[in-house]
């Protein structure tokens, strides 16, 4: 009586306290509340694998495969973007960072869809490098691709009580590493390969017989590509409506060889085409789709094939993010003893504005890139290289 007269009196004496929490705290076996979340409480969201914040706008970002573009591009490719790669001119190095992408995706157990009209999607994947890892890479990959779990086995391993808990992200389940290098000299182990998820289109089998004997008539094959990407990312939950299962994941896009006669289309091969804005539609309905989903894009395109150069000018305001590539194969350069250490120029043609007024743009405009042995590096903001380009110019 004594307790209950001194706890009514507001004073909270340990009798009271131990009644007050038996009240009011919960059991491992009681759902919390959102209300309860809201406070610092809940249980964290899980994470993405291969993701993290921008520093600068908070825009959740992929590595490109290639971390020296992932610090030029401001930390990486954000998720609902498209990346623009303008291919070299004899086409040797952009299919690289094309095989980086891709390969990013399969180290960090991301979902892949691959479009091609040249070659087909698993020959492709199996010519993509090798990831270079130490001891610690080694584990935590094989921890990326070993909680890939079947949701029926979970449920025959955890107590039925505990199945309706929130899940709550306990330790890391993926790598801690963000981009990874490549070794362009050995072909990624097919263990990799088989634990995989990846979707493909090849523009030959999505042709009916009756067209394809005039390839550059074809009116409707940039369609069903985004009809195929529609329905990956509504069936697997990218975009929300129905929710994945599993950890929540991210779907890699990779197109190559976009807009070349290859995809049917006469802009490479006429100045004035009669398709000439099939290809903008493209990029406009491709970015909707991009914008309320957990996916990135890129693409190569031949744009130095492409005969309208305002057709380029529209594609590049289409893209978020445009990278060109110039080779020195081929052009005076070659024989430069100038340019003797590098195979080529990178140009940062556009980077996003995303959350944002204005864009995050580089000081550095002297980019060169060289492909070694293993690596495909790139050097920029060299006193030495500014020389170079200074010196080449007045050679001219």
């Amino acid at each position: 009586m004594a307790a209950a007269a001194t706890c009514g009196a507001g004073v909270l004496s340990s009798g009271c306290v131990a009644s007050t929490a038996g009240r009011s705290s919960t059991t491992s076996f009681q759902r919390r509340s959102k209300a309860s979340g809201a406070d610092g409480g809940g249980p964290r969201l899980l994470s993405i694998a291969g993701t993290r914040p921008s520093v600068r706008n908070g825009q959740l970002l992929v590595s490109t495969g290639l971390p020296a573009l992932d610090q030029l591009l401001g930390g990486g490719l954000a998720v609902g973007t498209v990346l623009l790669i303008e291919e070299d001119k004899y086409s040797i190095y952009s299919p690289l960072l094309f095989k980086y992408f891709l390969a990013e995706g399969i180290v960090n157990g991301h979902t892949l869809l691959v479009a091609s009209a040249k070659e087909k999607p698993a020959d492709i994947l199996q010519e993509l490098p090798a990831p270079l890892l130490d001891d610690n890479g080694k584990k935590e990959l094989e921890d990326v691709h070993n909680s890939k779990t079947p949701e029926s086995d979970v449920n025959m391993k955890i107590a039925w009580r505990y199945q309706l808990q929130p899940k709550m992200q306990v330790g890391p389940v993926s790598s801690s590493r963000f981009g990874h290098y490549y070794d362009v000299s050995k072909r990624i182990p097919q263990e990799l390969l088989g634990s995989s998820k990846w979707h493909g289109f090849f523009l030959p089998e999505h042709i009916t017989s009756d067209l394809k004997g005039e390839p550059c008539s074809l009116s409707g094959d940039y369609m069903k590509l985004l009809q195929f990407i529609q329905n990956i990312i509504y069936t697997e939950g990218f975009d929300g409506s129905n929710p994945q299962k599993k950890q929540k994941n991210i779907l890699r896009i990779g197109i190559q060889n976009f807009g070349s006669p290859f995809w049917g289309d006469d802009i490479c091969c006429t100045e004035n085409s009669d398709n000439s804005h099939r290809l903008t539609k493209f990029f406009y309905v491709l970015r909707g789709l991009l914008r309320t989903s957990l996916s990135a894009c890129i693409i190569t395109m031949p744009t130095h094939l492409i005969q309208n150069k305002a057709i380029t000018a529209r594609v590049r305001n289409l893209s978020d993010t445009v990278v060109g590539l110039e080779s020195f194969i081929g052009s005076e350069k070659e024989t430069n003893s100038l340019y003797k250490d590098y195979h080529g120029l990178i140009h940062i043609r556009k980077i996003p504005r995303l959350n944002n007024l204005t864009c995050d743009e580089s000081d550095v405009k002297d980019l060169a890139f060289k492909l070694k042995r293993k690596l495909f590096t790139i050097e920029a903001d060299s006193s030495a290289l500014a020389t170079i380009w200074a010196l080449g110019d007045l050679l001219r």
